[in-house]
């Protein structure tokens, strides 16, 4: 999303259901860098054993060279992707459905190594970017011409995997069908699958809501996609947000946050393997947001949440002004260190209709999150011109056919195809 004073923002909260039509951002979840140190070749990783979650295959070891599989210096392959075939992919890694006795889920992929390494001088945190992806466009995956996999190794659904596209209503039948095809996707072509969103103040089911509902929503999709890597437990908190139902899971808007322990509670229970997320906007961008956004994090943990990871979405780096690299520094050093989590840039854009800016912006903006040292993720927000959320028109990185600068020079920086 963003920042609250801003158009686009506003703009966002209003056209959520006819984007959900369109197949674009909705009410514009909106949503960082890559540490690197030497890279490492990304070895290759066995596929585990069916089941519902089999173990996958153990990560490869050390790689020599810097165009390898995304990971800390010389582990090769990627931490997340080096898991391989959970629930069900035998050593073969095959889109096969569910494993020996894992009825529920959908074939594990051999644990390959990713699309190109990043190498950076590194920062002053811990850890190095694992992937850098990208979401759906208009539910699928390859489009207008171009293969997914070929460009990024990490998937998230725009629209499919927000709980009011899979239950209209509480009680309701689940319909499957659009995210199944995602995530077959992911599994088939070794693309890691993250999901968005549990709970979030738009897009749920209609009908009155209350712990059964949401728990049946978080098992039967943690059933039915047991390879999932990471997961937009909340999004948006409030003030942003509030889901309707808020206060039948909990309540705790007034500051201890009872119905966010509760959602990650219960998401730990239902996914234990999945990295756990609490997903906001501004957060990186406006100093305000930052310490409102780790004021919930320090009530969860005093809590018990079993919350892994930060969600930046960082919408509002290409608006000037006030966001500077400075600031923006800043402000992930303060999340990082406070919080003790490791952050995942969730849904990046930098929306410029001249290719130039656009080329400049990305310049700036990728090595800063990439070599913070705080960041494991990234995923940008849509990459076909035309086709990106309304509030960022401009952000496609690839415009009729063709690669934007920005585009070729994000795809030489990970060692990834430049057509």
């Amino acid at each position: 999303m963003r920042h609250a004073s801003s158009p686009r923002r506003l703009a966002a909260v209003g056209v959520s259901f006819l984007l959900v039509i369109s197949g674009c951002a909705g009410t514009g979840d909106t949503g960082v860098p890559d540490p690197a140190g030497t890279g490492g070749s990304g070895g290759s990783a066995t596929g585990g054993g069916g089941g519902d979650a089999g173990q996958g295959g153990s990560q490869a070891t050390a790689g020599t060279t810097g165009t390898g599989g995304q990971s800390n210096p010389g582990t090769g392959g990627s931490a997340l992707a080096g898991r391989g075939g959970m629930g069900g992919g035998g050593t073969t890694g095959g889109a096969g459905r569910g494993g020996t006795t894992g009825s529920a889920g959908r074939g594990g992929t051999t644990g390959s190594a990713g699309r190109g390494g990043t190498t950076g001088a590194g920062g002053g945190g811990p850890y190095t970017v694992e992937y850098v992806g990208n979401i759906t466009t208009n539910n699928a995956a390859d489009t207008d011409g171009k293969i997914f996999s070929k460009y990024w190794d990490q998937i998230s659904p725009e629209n499919a995997g927000k709980w009011g596209s899979v239950q209209a209503n509480a009680g309701a039948t689940f319909n499957w069908r659009t995210l199944d095809a995602i995530y077959d996707y992911a599994q088939t072509n070794n693309v890691i699958f993250k999901e968005h969103t549990f709970i979030w103040g738009s897009q749920q089911p209609g009908g009155t809501i209350g712990q059964t509902d949401v728990q049946n929503w978080m098992n039967e999709f943690c059933k039915r996609y047991p390879n999932t890597k990471l997961i937009d437990v909340v999004n948006e908190p409030p003030p942003h947000t509030t889901p309707s139902y808020a206060n039948n899971i909990g309540g705790g808007t007034n500051g201890d946050w009872k119905w966010i322990t509760n959602a990650f509670t219960w998401a730990r229970a239902a996914c234990p393997g999945a990295v756990l997320i609490l997903n906001d906007y501004n957060n990186i961008e406006w100093s305000n947001d930052n310490t409102h956004y780790l004021s919930i994090i320090s009530a969860l943990k005093t809590a018990g949440a079993p919350i892994d990871a930060i969600g930046a979405q960082s919408h509002d780096l290409d608006i000037g002004g006030q966001v500077t690299p400075t600031v923006v520094k800043t402000l992930l050093t303060k999340l990082a260190t406070t919080s003790g989590l490791p952050i995942y840039v969730t849904e990046l854009d930098l929306s410029y209709s001249d290719d130039n800016q656009q080329l400049t912006a990305y310049q700036q903006w990728f090595p800063l999150l990439r070599d913070s040292g705080y960041v494991k993720g990234i995923t940008i927000w849509g990459w076909i011109y035309g086709k990106t959320w309304s509030p960022s028109p401009n952000s496609g990185l690839i415009r009729s056919g063709s690669f934007r600068p920005a585009m070729t020079w994000l795809m030489q920086q990970l060692g990834r195809p430049t057509n």
